[in-house]
């Protein structure tokens, strides 16, 4: 009892002269160093402030695009100027893989308009939209791209207007008549070309939206380009009531599944989509391979299909068992800290000694499986790599530990999976890394007209390009992180991100397929079984191989560090990092 009335008296006395929760639930444990008192609290004036100073950075760039670069595809911050095609060198994948002269930015950015809450703006830009953007372009793109940000920017943009609990305000534009659904299925239509004419039933990675595949188009695609199609593709049919496009996607998906090693379960990194020889044996979890992991996972939550589950857990199983090095568990034990590793997918050895930029969202993942233990270890790696350079580099050498690729494109992995990890924990440690990327963006990456691709994380030299992904995903997840009442974020088990952070709402009709795919032959279901040696590995499971887990994090861990102390400091010496 005496006890009980101690607890009391000094919780009210906290509350009483504002003292931050985590001095008084740490009353009787141990004394905080300076780490653990900056990152234990974040008081709800700092949260308004970034909320604030979020929404700021999305219009600095957004408002630039509107007036200096729309129609064209993408903004050159620095010069003030749009940037579409390049039509004098069509060998530029770079830039032609991407941009087609289709208002990209305005395209991938619709949904960003709504999560903030600009309804008029929202209104204003669909009727751009419909008025400006045609697919009838003799232009040579790449499928995945095309899908991911212009095909689920539309679609998304659909759904919200549709979507009769108006979630963000009245988005409806006046006469709407379905026209971003139409746009939508025009270049799903023109996509289509590319499943065509391959003996394995896996795309081509590029189609000329007039004319199809183009004469001479490689026949080498990577896993995540062919295997990330399933969520715009599965929408749009169900939408539709065509299974045309759901059918294809899910035929290359089972097709890379029907290829993956028969040693380790594993995938490659580039494969041939007539022979089904694989180019590039690498295994990992960053480009080439991710979004294929994320999508598996994705689609079973909004389209119900078990073979989607089936084929994610496997993979997850088999990445745990070849990819992880580390100690087993994250927040206990000894060793080093946990690090997954691109591996030969046939032996399952190391197979380099980097990691890339884009393997930062995998933690998101991992939350979404409720693997939030092994989440919080991966983030915590990739924000100390980042805390290093004040950017992420593109590709780092974990071996030397310094960066292979120098440039940093205003990515949003690291904020992506920094939102999730607070999302599942409502850890203030979360909302200061966010503070502190955001501050960075600002002070390396905003120039004269909107923010610059980082071209040296060194010397913080840019470069004259700001991608679409910039506004619909870094400032999206930015923004969502700090506004905690936002219908996102309150409503979270209503909606799915997609790769490009595109909201897709969970209805229930999307659980019901108007595909026949499910009449399979004997083969083709066979396919979904693992082969003998890999079942024999896996049964026989190295310590070192750690299991996914729905436990609930400690709730010290929710008012602390989410990863202990030790291990932090355990990261910074490995990096060189003050501590």
């Amino acid at each position: 009892m005496q006890c009980k009335v101690l607890i009391l008296f000094v919780l009210i006395t906290c509350l009483s002269w504002f003292v931050p929760f985590s001095y008084c639930v740490n009353i009787f444990k141990y004394k905080l160093d300076e780490f653990e008192r900056k990152y234990g609290t974040f008081s709800e004036r700092t949260r308004l402030q970034m909320l604030e100073a979020s929404k700021e950075m999305f219009y600095f760039g957004y408002d630039n695009y509107m007036r200096y670069a729309f129609p064209h595809d993408e903004l050159d911050p620095i010069h003030c100027s749009g940037r579409g095609p390049d039509t004098q060198n069509p060998g530029n994948i770079n830039i032609n893989d991407v941009l087609g002269d289709y208002c990209l930015t305005l395209v991938d950015t619709l949904d960003t308009l709504a999560v903030i809450g600009n309804t008029s703006e929202f209104k204003y830009a669909v009727k751009q939209v419909i008025n400006h953007v045609s697919f009838d372009k003799d232009n040579t793109i790449q499928v995945f791209e095309a899908n991911i940000r212009l095909l689920g920017g539309l679609l998304s943009a659909h759904l919200l207007i549709r979507d009769p609990r108006k979630p963000f305000g009245d988005l409806f534009p006046e006469n709407y008549d379905k026209e971003l659904l139409e746009l939508a299925r025009d270049l799903a239509t023109r996509l289509l070309p590319a499943f065509e004419n391959t003996n394995t039933g896996i795309p081509y990675p590029r189609v000329n939206l007039r004319d199809g595949v183009p004469q001479g188009c490689t026949t080498q695609t990577c896993t995540a380009g062919a295997g990330s199609l399933l969520l715009e593709f599965g929408i749009l049919s169900r939408l539709t009531g065509d299974p045309v496009f759901e059918w294809m996607a899910r035929r290359a998906n089972r097709a890379l599944w029907k290829h993956r090693s028969q040693n380790t379960g594993l995938l490659g990194n580039v494969i041939d989509i007539q022979t089904g020889r694989w180019v590039a044996r690498s295994s990992g979890l960053g480009a080439g391979l991710d979004s294929f992991y994320e999508y598996l996972l994705k689609a079973y939550i909004i389209f119900g299909e078990d073979e989607d589950y089936k084929m994610f857990n496997e993979s997850y199983h088999c990445i745990k068992q070849y990819m992880r090095r580390g100690r087993p568990h994250c927040n206990r034990g000894t060793g080093e800290h946990p690090l997954y590793v691109n591996v030969d997918m046939h032996s399952g050895s190391t197979h380099n000694a980097w990691i890339d930029s884009l393997q930062a969202a995998f933690p998101g993942v991992q939350v979404l499986e409720g693997d939030v233990e092994e989440a919080i270890c991966a983030h915590a790696l990739y924000y100390a790599i980042w805390k290093l350079y004040g950017a992420l580099p593109e590709r780092f050498n974990w071996q030397r530990v310094s960066p292979e690729v120098y440039f940093s494109p205003l990515r949003p992995e690291l904020v992506e999976s920094t939102y999730l990890l607070y999302q599942a924990t409502k850890n203030p440690f979360y909302l200061h890394v966010g503070r502190e990327i955001l501050t960075s963006l600002n002070n390396h990456s905003k120039v004269n007209c909107g923010y610059a691709t980082i071209h040296n994380v060194f010397d913080k030299s840019l470069e004259d390009r700001m991608e679409s992904f910039f506004l619909s995903e870094t400032c999206k997840y930015l923004y969502l992180l700090f506004d905690k009442d936002n219908y996102v974020n309150v409503h979270a088990s209503e909606f799915i991100f997609t790769t490009e952070g595109h909201i897709f709402p969970l209805w229930p009709i999307f659980r019901k397929s108007p595909v026949s795919y499910k009449q399979q032959s004997s083969e083709e279901i066979s396919v979904f079984a693992f082969p003998s040696t890999v079942k024999q590995t896996l049964d026989h499971r190295t310590p070192n191989q750690t299991q996914t887990s729905c436990e609930k994090v400690d709730e010290e861990r929710t008012f602390f560090l989410p990863l202990k102390r030790r291990y932090f400091s355990q990261i910074h010496n490995a990096l060189g990092i003050e501590d």
